[in-house]
């Protein structure tokens, strides 16, 4: 049962899909930076510049499309636990936020400071996670245009009226 009008069920839709298309975006940069710093690139410039990616850009709209997901999900028709598709969507966007706010920023901010004095591993680092962040984001897509897998419970479906049961034809 949806508890918004129409236009606005369209406008948070689009707003979960700006905010996706921004995360992965920013993702996409980081993984460029990531793989610019491992072919030579100054490393005075791209991590300074990747700590600032994952800073202004990268973590807050992971949290934002973590929330207006969950908005989506509790005001809309599709429901958080009523579509196996919809629970492995939050489930996974769940796991990648963490992931992105406890591990991903901190290491960032740090090869940011490091500069050119950062480790192969802290550079790798880099390349790595963006790439598996990607794949991930691309796979919510997928489920998202796609809707795999059915409900989770079957529907129940709606009791007769007693006077609805007599007037049968």
């Amino acid at each position: 049962m949806s508890r918004l009008s129409p236009a606005t069920r369209k406008a948070l839709l689009t707003l979960h899909l700006v905010t996706s298309l921004g995360w992965l975006g920013a993702d996409l940069v980081l993984l460029t930076l990531g793989v610019a710093g491992l072919r030579g690139a100054d490393p005075a410039v791209v991590y300074p510049t990747a700590g600032l990616v994952v800073t202004y850009l990268f973590a807050p709209l992971s949290v934002v499309v973590w929330l207006v997901g969950v908005a989506s999900a509790l005001l809309t028709p599709w429901g958080l636990l009523r579509w196996r598709w919809v629970l492995v969507k939050f489930a996974l966007t769940t796991v990648m936020l963490g992931l992105v706010l406890l591990l991903l920023t901190p290491r960032i901010r740090q090869l940011g400071e490091l500069g050119a004095a950062a480790t192969t591993h802290y550079r790798v680092d880099l390349v790595v996670a963006p790439a598996v962040s990607t794949t991930l984001l691309l796979v919510a897509t997928v489920l998202s245009t796609y809707k795999p897998w059915g409900r989770l419970r079957p529907a129940i479906p709606a009791r007769r009226s007693p006077v609805a049961a007599g007037r049968r034809s």
